[in-house]
């Protein structure tokens, strides 16, 4: 049997018999948007669509959803926006991996969503290539205010612990990813290399990082024991204004012995570059998380 004909099997039998049937989730729930909100958060559901679920198994045939919800017990507080899987809120007794996506430097937590990744985990989820994962976009619009500067340690001691709270995730840093794009790549590697325990995978995809700072980077690397390393993958294009510096980077990673994946395309630092290799990024997220899938 293949790996799609599996998780169809799988839901099926779930949601005609119930929650404790299966373990196992997949495919696509309904376009509903009103979620409880947990004790420490306020959320601004979208609007409930009038078709909706219109049968027991109309999951399988929606998209996944978005909702917004802000952690009101940071200075400032924290908003998010969270994708929530196909069949979430059928799959009561399901739990989740979860990867969490920074956005670059005068954008907001809607660039990787206007990327294409909520569309792009759809179409991997429908084609059985990888099982259902939530996707975390975290905002950090204060980046010229002195309250940027704290957005790591917002990240870190509220948001994912508010996220493991709220939703039904994977709470370890085997099902746990941190991703981000220009300074968000920059944020993954602070947040990432810093806390290595918490997170499995690490992208940092035209990362604005470490122009000169070489030494500094390379003692956070090797300070890091071989069993903590995670999954490290970089990439840059080829007019990146931010190519010197991450060549550095790459070059430190080499003298480390920090296993990693290094992709050097054709491209520069734009949202062109970034849409174009989306299906790339969310594959190599997603490999751990899926048995059948060799990297």
């Amino acid at each position: 049997m293949s790996l799609r004909q599996a998780i169809f099997t799988t839901i099926i039998i779930t949601l005609l018999l119930g929650p404790s049937a299966c373990a196992a989730p997949t495919e696509i729930p309904p376009t509903v948007t009103v979620t409880a909100p947990p004790p420490t958060a306020t959320f601004t559901p979208s609007p409930i669509p009038p078709t909706a679920t219109p049968t027991p198994l109309g999951c399988l045939t929606q998209p996944g959803r978005l909702e917004t919800g802000v952690v009101n017990s940071t200075d400032p507080p924290q908003e998010y926006t969270i994708y929530l899987p196909p069949c979430y809120d059928q799959l009561t007794d399901q739990r989740y991996p979860v990867l969490y996506l920074l956005h670059g430097q005068t954008y907001t937590m809607d660039q990787w969503i206007r990327l294409g990744v909520p569309q792009t985990v759809d179409e991997m989820f429908f084609s059985g290539e990888s099982v259902p994962f939530i996707v975390v976009f975290p905002n950090d619009d204060l980046w010229n205010l002195i309250a940027g500067t704290r957005f790591g340690e917002r990240l870190i001691n509220a948001l994912i612990p508010h996220i493991d709270a709220a939703y039904r995730t994977l709470p370890d840093r085997d099902h746990r990813a941190l991703g981000g794009l220009s300074r968000g790549g920059g944020w993954t590697a602070e947040v990432g290399f810093g806390n290595p325990q918490l997170f499995g995978s690490l992208g940092m995809h035209s990362p604005a990082v470490f122009n000169g700072e070489g030494i500094r980077v390379a003692k956070v690397l090797r300070a890091i024991p071989q069993e903590n390393r995670p999954r490290l993958w970089v990439d840059v294009g080829d007019r990146d204004r931010e190519l010197k510096s991450i060549l550095e980077f790459a070059a430190e990673l080499e003298l480390a012995d920090y296993p990693h994946e290094y992709h050097f395309y054709v491209g520069d630092h734009s949202e062109l570059y970034w849409s174009a290799h989306v299906q790339e990024y969310l594959t190599w997220y997603a490999a751990p998380w899926n048995p059948e899938v060799q990297e």
